[in-house]
């Protein structure tokens, strides 16, 4: 599928984008092609595929929860910028911290925002233990297992909820999950992307929801 393809799919799973937020995720692919270059975000295999396998996937979040316009959410380990810029890119109104403890991905997270003109987006070379701002919710891509993630998002949280979703954890996970869920403990909901999208990347790939 080429990029202006999978460009098609976005632009077909969330037809009421305005104007300027087609323009941002087109220019998405010419970014991270020329950072990729510099620094190593996205597998160099898979830079191509980028509106599909991260721009794409990272809009599933969208799916489970709709940001309401003054929410605050924290993304983890948020590498190049996923899932962070793109749900960014869909919420406008809705205020997005970035946080990384590799600070070159922070640079590629901090070029990008500014190409984009995305003002509700702030990036920090820091480790998620460290922050120490409360937020709605806090979303991530496979950067840990379900029960590290909880521990590290526990106390970003807050107590107090806008929306119909409680306050709480929206990870991006892929596999088999069985033995991961029983560890964590947790009262999560799975949502399956194929149930989402019907690309076939997207078989065994899941949307976890623990609140928080």
């Amino acid at each position: 599928m080429t990029p202006t393809e999978q460009l098609d799919r976005i632009f077909t799973y969330f037809p009421n984008l305005t104007h300027q937020q087609q323009q941002q995720f087109i220019q998405l692919y010419p970014l991270y092609q020329e950072w990729n270059e510099k620094i190593n975000v996205v597998s160099r295999k898979d830079i191509e595929n980028i509106h599909l396998h991260h721009v794409l996937h990272s809009l599933a979040i969208a799916k489970v929860v709709e940001f309401q316009s003054g929410a605050e959410v924290l993304d983890v380990g948020t590498g190049g910028g996923f899932p962070g810029i793109p749900l960014a890119i869909l919420f406008p109104e809705t205020r997005f911290h970035l946080v990384d403890s590799i600070g070159k991905k922070i640079t590629v997270v901090q070029a990008v925002t500014e190409a984009l003109n995305l003002k509700n987006v702030t990036s920090e070379h820091i480790r998620a233990e460290k922050v120490k701002t409360k937020y709605d919710f806090v979303v991530t891509r496979a950067v840990a297992r379900l029960k590290q993630l909880l521990r590290w998002s526990q106390k970003h949280i807050k107590a107090e909820s806008q929306h119909a979703t409680f306050n709480g954890l929206l990870a991006l996970k892929g596999g088999n999950l069985e033995a991961e869920l029983k560890e964590s403990r947790a009262n999560y909901t799975l949502y399956p992307l194929t149930s989402l999208f019907s690309e076939a990347f997207f078989e065994q790939k899941y949307v976890v929801y623990v609140p928080l």
